[in-house]
């Protein structure tokens, strides 16, 4: 990029702004501060005090709003002031926020800071940050609002920021960094199937997507940097499977072009479908070649729809059933145990609320998800079972797709006892996103597994991930009249009626910890047609997760 002229920075020795009031500071605190630790004992007769009496007390108990806004007022003058000392040691990490602040004035070259606190909200207190982004001879204003929390330090229980890289900016994990510069990547236009504009304003869950295309392709697609404030994700971020993030244009790139498989109408369909729900995310597949044609989050700033890593649920029975028919385990028509109750490896699994089928079948304790029927066959697999049916017959937990984006690839890990047991109803130590679940309900649809994708490889000259071998033809053919019976009279019912009778679903519900409601499943083909979702806390999958799903197939045909 050359040398570059350092930019004289003017600090800004204004006090901050707490609440509408200026706060003349003096040394660093304001004047409507206090003391932050507790004063001395009362002095003896001959002027002195004892040991005991000379340590501060130790503040325990609940904030006040005195101690939450001074704390407050103390950190957001000294940044403002550009005093990063005083303000890191504002902070309970004083060496991450040295770091930090330190770079938001050398790195992203923000200057003339102006912070203004807004009303306390118990230990938390808003702010709004203004400033101004200066790269060679171009600057740029800048804007956006921010929070910080306070607590009580480990040690003397003294008022501290409780920092996180996110007080600095929002979209900022811990580990992250802010950078102006020259762009490493050139932007990229990313057009959908019909060769229309792809914009997050439009469709506000592509906004990782469109991060995830142009560290891809940007110089690739033939485009020309621009300058920009952006987010550097660190090798130990958070967020380091995220991309990096603009934040503010200082001066335009020519972008270059990257076509798509989004379809625009089912792209704006699945964008309604997650903007009525609270965690949503979902997925939609053609399942004869692997083309994504619509992905959907409720939270735009992570793409839970391909990055997820959660317990898939009773979903994951699917895989399951396909083991278990292919070693002679189960089938379809014949009698199958569905006790209330069943242990292995030392845990007591039960049915959801503790149902049981008598003389039923396997198709009967599949469409109703009876967990029981899954765990009673856990002693006849091997602890590795599982996991090479997942990688050699669904393509998961390899690693190696290439989407276009990245990717969270399913995880099924060998395991034992009791943990392996919960593996087959997708507890454990299993994880799956959407777009993993998109892509099993595909691969039974189809018959074989067609890596998704959302960039034709053809683009990149680019290998899309294989499976090792197809499920058999016995096999195959007993799992689609497991999904279809599901989807027609089983817990998938409600959601997938009237899309029949080519299709096949299943609901899932993952318990996880600390939450009260389990997070909801539902994976479904109709068609050509193939896709997944989650609501996080929603319950059970047909009634969260279910109708959205349906309401893509449906639109899809």
């Amino acid at each position: 990029m050359g040398k570059r002229r350092r930019v004289a920075e003017r600090r800004n020795n204004r006090p901050a702004v707490i609440g509408g009031v200026i706060a003349v500071v003096v040394g660093g605190v304001g004047l409507g501060g206090y003391a932050l630790y507790g004063g001395g004992g009362a002095a003896a007769e001959d002027g002195s005090t004892s040991a005991a009496e000379r340590r501060p007390a130790v503040k325990t108990g609940p904030l006040s709003a005195k101690e939450v806004t001074g704390t407050a007022q103390a950190f957001l003058t000294a940044w403002q002031k550009g005093d990063v000392a005083a303000a890191a040691a504002a902070t309970d990490d004083p060496k991450a926020a040295t770091a930090l602040l330190t770079g938001y004035g050398k790195d992203a070259r923000v200057t003339g800071t102006a912070l203004t606190a807004k009303a306390r909200a118990g230990d938390k207190v808003p702010f709004a940050v203004k400033g101004t982004v200066t790269y060679k001879k171009t600057s740029r204003p800048l804007a956006y609002d921010s929070a910080l929390t306070v607590v009580r330090g480990p040690d003397g229980g003294e008022p501290l920021v409780d920092w996180h890289a996110s007080v600095v900016h929002p979209d900022l994990a811990d580990g992250d960094r802010l950078m102006t510069g020259e762009a490493g990547d050139p932007p990229v236009k990313a057009l959908d199937r019909d060769g229309g504009e792809l914009s997050a304003k439009t469709y506000p869950s592509l906004g990782t997507v469109l991060d995830g295309l142009r560290e891809k392709y940007g110089k690739k697609a033939g485009g020309t940097a621009g300058v920009e404030l952006r987010v550097v994700r660190g090798k130990e971020s958070k967020a380091r499977k995220a991309s990096d993030k603009t934040l503010l244009e200082l001066s335009e790139g020519t972008a270059g072009t990257v076509k798509t498989t989004l379809d625009p109408d089912l792209q704006a369909a699945a964008e309604k479908q997650v903007a009525s729900r609270s965690r949503a995310s979902v997925v939609l597949t053609r399942a004869s070649t692997g083309e994504i044609l619509a992905v959907a989050n409720s939270n735009p700033n992570f793409n839970t729809a391909f990055q997820g890593s959660l317990a898939p649920g009773s979903t994951m029975k699917v895989i399951t059933a396909s083991l278990l028919l292919e070693k002679g385990l189960a089938s379809a028509d014949k009698p199958h145990p569905c006790p209330k109750y069943f242990s292995y490896g030392g845990w007591k699994f039960q049915n959801d609320d503790k149902f049981q089928i008598k003389d039923g079948t396997f198709k009967a304790s599949f469409a109703r998800s009876c967990n029981t029927a899954f765990i009673s066959q856990a002693g006849e697999l091997d602890d590795d079972s599982l996991t090479r049916q997942a990688r050699e017959v669904f393509g998961l937990s390899r690693n190696d797709w290439a989407i276009g984006v990245p990717t969270f690839d399913g995880s099924v890990p060998v395991q034992s006892k009791a943990q392996m047991a919960a593996s087959l109803i997708g507890q454990g130590g299993v994880r799956m996103n959407p777009l993993n679940m998109a892509s099993v309900a595909a691969t039974v649809k189809s018959g074989r597994f067609h890596q998704p994708f959302l960039v034709a490889p053809s683009v990149d000259d680019r290998a899309l991930a294989r499976a090792g071998r197809t499920m058999s033809a016995d096999a195959l053919s007993q799992l689609r009249e497991l999904m279809n019976y599901t989807a027609a009279y089983g817990t998938a019912a409600q959601a997938m009626s009237g899309l029949g009778p080519d299709y096949g679903a299943k609901t899932g519900s993952a318990e996880v910890d600390g939450q009260k409601k389990p997070n909801g499943w539902f994976t479904a083909y109709r068609g050509d047609l193939a896709a997944a979702g989650v609501v996080q806390q929603g319950g059970h999958g047909g009634e969260t997760a279910g109708p959205m799903v349906a309401a893509l197939l449906k639109a899809g045909n």
